[in-house]
């Protein structure tokens, strides 16, 4: 049992690269191999906080050759940590893939253990001040595929919504949207959450529209939407 692998999914910051817990250091110190989405941009924490861990890169494009490498490392005793460029892995992220070969082809041999940290959807949401008892995630809104059935579960959801958006297509998003949902709907949007230019934009979806339309639409969003 002592001999057992660790697999920790260690959450990392979201922007503010102070956003990462005493833990999550002592842990990417310690490992043997830390996965990294994209290795330059995870080299930029790492040197911040002075962790010389060897590092390698794991993300969705990675083949069975790479996998079946990883699966190795663990089954022979090695501690990995898996980090992604923001926030928890596994979450719109491809690290739950991971876990599930782990969980399959290793099983109770592996530890696999959460290091807890920055979210961007649990940070909007915890600000947004709409009803969080239940709320329904939708990752990123697909391009083509799904979109407008994806806008029906919003329009219809007496939940509330969450989702991310790209610089691109927020104002096209909330456009559509505009036209979907009544004038008591609340909207909360969340631009480049503990950045230097963190912006929340609040009210009814006109009126934030008008706002980002007035503002900079440059960064990442995560949108909250009140259930009808």
């Amino acid at each position: 049992m002592n001999n057992m692998s660790k697999l920790y999914i260690v959450a990392t910051p979201i922007g503010n690269l102070s956003d990462i817990t005493f833990r999550a250091i002592e842990v990417l110190k310690q490992v043997d191999l830390i996965l990294c989405e994209d290795t330059r941009n995870s080299k930029k924490l790492l040197d911040c906080y002075s962790i010389d861990t060897k590092v390698v890169s794991y993300h969705q494009h990675s083949d069975d050759k790479k996998i079946n490498l990883l699966l190795d490392k663990l089954k022979s005793g090695l501690n990995l940590a898996l980090i992604t460029d923001a926030g928890t892995p596994g979450i719109s992220d491809p690290g739950n893939k991971l876990v599930s070969d782990v969980v399959k082809n290793i099983g109770d041999d592996c530890q696999i253990i959460p290091i807890p940290g920055a979210s961007a959807v649990i940070s909007a949401l915890s600000i947004s001040g709409l009803p969080t008892d239940k709320f329904l995630f939708l990752g990123f809104i697909p391009h083509k595929k799904g979109r407008e059935t994806l806008f029906k579960k919003i329009e219809a959801s007496s939940e509330t919504i969450v989702f991310y958006e790209s610089t691109h297509r927020i104002i096209k998003t909330l456009e559509s949207l505009n036209g979907l949902l009544s004038g008591n709907r609340m909207v909360v949007v969340c631009r480049e959450l503990t950045k230097k230019f963190e912006t929340i934009y609040r009210g009814s979806i006109d009126n934030v529209l008008n706002s980002l339309k007035a503002d900079n639409t440059k960064g990442e969003f995560v949108v909250v939407i009140s259930g009808k």
